[in-house]
Parts: structure tokens; sequence; C-alpha cells
């Protein structure tokens, strides 16, 4: 079974990528972390996408593509997978689809979980996070036990640039204009399920599990 996890940015893919992840014992692939680790590294690739991230746009498919396929090939994908930020835009998924079907392979299924605006926007300027080992947090959803500071490494936390409320406005806006696309590409394959991102996370996956059957 091969997934495609969409929503806007902080409408909870990343927690139900895990959790779907463990359940159907399927490698959860995520650009994010891909990108997150060539930035903290400093590599070449990580300099570019930093500059985009930090402006709140999309990393140009060129970017991406290449490495989102070659993880597909890996053998742990060969029984399936669950990809959480990619694809992004139409061009990315036409690209997907046109390598996937070369390997007699195809996407089985997208998922997208909806949340308004206005809640994301919310959740993200929320969020704080560990700059020494990376642990994440809400103020309100998930507090450390001592305000800013990390329960595991007792470092301060931090607001990341892409969670300050101008740069969540510009990814919301961007998302909606690149992303949101998606929506009626894999409805119009028969693919698209559509997930109320409002409940609880334990709620929401519930609600996929079911629609995956």
């Amino acid at each position: 079974m091969k997934l495609i996890l969409l929503g806007a940015p902080g409408a909870g893919k990343g927690t139900q990528a895990k959790l779907i992840s463990d359940y159907y014992a399927i490698p959860h692939i995520s650009t994010g972390d891909i990108f997150r680790s060539n930035i903290k590294s400093g590599t070449e690739l990580g300099k570019k996408a930093k500059a985009f991230i930090d402006a709140g746009a999309l990393v140009p498919d060129e970017l991406t593509v290449d490495l989102v396929l070659d993880a597909l090939s890996a053998p742990e994908c060969m029984g399936g997978c669950i990809l959480d930020g990619f694809p992004r835009t139409i061009a990315q998924a036409e690209a997907l689809d046109a390598a996937m079907k070369a390997a007699s392979d195809a996407i089985d299924c997208c998922i997208d979980i909806e949340v308004p605006d206005e809640v994301i926007i919310e959740r993200m300027s929320g969020r704080r996070v560990c700059p020494s080992c990376g642990a994440s947090y809400h103020t309100v959803n998930v507090p450390p036990k001592t305000e800013g500071i990390c329960d595991s490494c007792s470092a301060a936390l931090v607001i990341r640039k892409d969670d300050e409320p101008g740069t969540v406005k510009a990814r919301l806006d961007t998302y909606h204009e690149q992303t949101q696309p998606l929506i009626g590409y894999y409805t119009a394959q028969g693919k698209n399920i559509v997930i109320d991102g409002m409940h609880s996370p334990e709620e929401v996956f519930s609600e996929i599990k079911e629609k995956l059957g």
C-alpha cells in the first residue's frame, strides 16, 4: 500500500504519518525530515532549501523529485510506504506517477487532512522546538514540564522561523496556490479521501483506518 498524505502545514500530517507507518508496518518518507537534515548538515541542497523554507515558499521540484524517487526505490519501500510532504505540486505528482508507471507501480490512495486556516495559525504559533535535541512541544497541547525548557536536555526552547505567524500565513498562501490543486488531481483518479483534521489525533487516525478499509 503506497499512500500520500495531503494537508496544509500544521494539519497534523506528521502525527498521522507515524501512526499509519506503525499500524500498517510501512516506511514513512518525510521530505521535511530530509530537508532539515541537510540544512543542519549545511549541505548545498540544505542551503538552497533553507532559503525557500525561511521565505515560506515551497522547495522547487528539481530539488525534491530525484531524492524522493530514489527513496521509493529502496528495498524497504517495495511493500508500501507513506509519503509526507511530497508531492506538493501538480508537476511533482505527474513526475511521481510517470516514474511509478514505468516501474509498473502506482499510488494507491491520497489522504487529505482538512483543517481551517485560522486553526492552523493557532496551532503553529504555539510550537516550540529544542535546538539541541530536536524535541517538539506546544504551549497548549504538549507543554514542557518547565516553561521554555526542554524536558529531555534542559536546553532553552525556541520558535522556528517557519512557525512565526507571518511565515505561517505565507506558507498557507503557498499551499492553497500550489498544493491544494492536488486534491482535484487525485479526486479525478478516484484516489482522494477527505479526513476531518479537527478532532483528536486518535479520532483522526480512526477515520483514516475506516476509510482505508
